[in-house]
């Protein structure tokens, strides 16, 4: 672990009172970046997400990626003596990041009018279910609902079979990326615009992350009343495209999104007499007529092994990727020369590998400072050095279960 790097975001004051995955990787992001986080959890309970799977010897694999650089105290702010603690926490804070259900954080006097008048220059970012409103907006929302009711899980799988669930959180996933970029969004108005610094509230719905990324589904519907169907693969954007066995009976993905592209790959095949022929020649006729193409490019790949298919193809500069396991990623040398994985410390297994940071800055990188935290193992620092509380008023706390 690189304790002395300081990302863009070293000086950002961040409270994380969120759970589970997909506010959470937002704050992550954000600490892989620089900024300081703060991880408010239920003393004895903590954030559920330690519980979650996949484990070994009763440790989850997952916390450590996704809680690094993190520091954790323990709070319950649902009492007396916890709300004034975290209203003096939130008097020293940039950005509050939660997800807990809408009118819950007002219903414990927490609310964002309340907390602004502690610090008016607080942002808080909200991620829940469906939004903080709406006539769904009180509904409980986790990611897989929350895929199939942003119409992605509609498209996926095959024709003749139920629609198919991505097989991890992918919806929380990118939604922690629109948390991060909600929130440093919100940070540079503040801090750039004319006159007294103000902050704001920054929410969205679970959903809306993956309902922004399907614009080419709207429009088709609005402009053609189609209804798009599951499919296997990209379907209706480009031909070829596709899953493809080589020879060695390893698996391909090829696309060639634009006709240059095409073009290039009819001459790695030796078929330029494609570039000629009213069935091929564009992306359009090429779609009319995709059957034939996937049949003579299916045909073509399966006459070589995956490293010639590469070697060949990459010479052509035609965009194909063999479909990694994770156990080829632990040995492929890209992933290695760009240290996508990097090996942190863990106080019971020892050390375990996590994903590196990204993205990439040349003059202030960010680095992973510290290992994903202990329940509580903040509390002394945060409690007693920076809010100025005693001992005996600790030990009192924690015997009411206030911290």
């Amino acid at each position: 672990m690189n304790k002395g790097n300081f990302g863009p975001l070293t000086g950002v004051d961040i409270l994380d009172i969120s759970t589970m995955i997909a506010a959470p990787y937002g704050a992550t992001l954000l600490a892989d970046l620089g900024a300081n986080v703060t991880k408010i959890e239920l003393p004895n309970k903590g954030d559920t997400l330690r519980t979650v799977g996949p484990w070994k010897d009763g440790e989850s694999l997952r916390w450590p990626g996704l809680a690094r650089n993190k520091k954790s105290i323990t709070l319950d702010i649902r009492s007396e003596e916890g709300k004034e603690i975290f209203k003096k926490l939130i008097a020293r804070t940039d950005i509050l990041i939660e997800n807990f259900r809408p009118g819950t954080l007002e219903k414990w006097g927490l609310g964002y009018e309340l907390l602004k008048k502690e610090n008016p220059q607080l942002i808080m970012v909200r991620i829940s279910g469906y939004g903080q409103t709406g006539p769904y907006s009180s509904k409980a929302g986790f990611g897989t609902p929350g895929t199939a009711f942003s119409g992605h899980t509609y498209l996926q799988g095959y024709p003749d079979r139920p629609p198919v669930s991505p097989s991890y959180s992918l919806l929380d996933y990118i939604t922690g990326v629109y948390t991060a970029f909600a929130a440093v969004s919100a940070l540079y108005h503040r801090d750039t615009t004319e006159g007294e610094p103000e902050g704001q509230m920054v929410e969205m719905g679970l959903y809306e992350s993956l309902f922004r990324m399907l614009e080419f589904l709207i429009a088709e519907y609005d402009q053609t009343g189609k209804v798009r169907g599951r499919s296997p693969g990209l379907a209706g954007h480009s031909s070829p495209a596709g899953t493809y066995e080589t020879k060695d009976s390893k698996f391909v993905v090829l696309v060639c999104s634009t006709d240059p592209t095409f073009d290039r790959l009819a001459e790695a095949m030796e078929r330029t007499d494609m570039l000629k022929d009213d069935r091929y020649y564009t992306n359009v006729e090429r779609l009319k007529n995709d059957d034939e193409v996937q049949e003579i490019v299916s045909s073509w790949i399966k006459q070589f092994t995956l490293k010639e298919l590469q070697h060949k193809l990459d010479a052509f500069g035609v965009p194909v990727s063999p479909i990694l396991s994770i156990e080829d990623i632990f040995e492929d040398d890209h992933y290695k020369a760009r240290g996508n994985i990097v090996e942190v410390e863990h106080p019971r297994l020892g050390t375990i590998k996590v994903p590196g940071v990204v993205p990439k800055f040349s003059g202030t990188p960010g680095s992973i400072r510290h290992r994903a935290p202990e329940l509580g193992e903040h509390n002394d620092e945060i409690f007693e050095k920076q809010l100025g509380l005693s001992k005996e008023e600790l030990a009192s706390l924690k015997e009411k279960g206030v911290i």
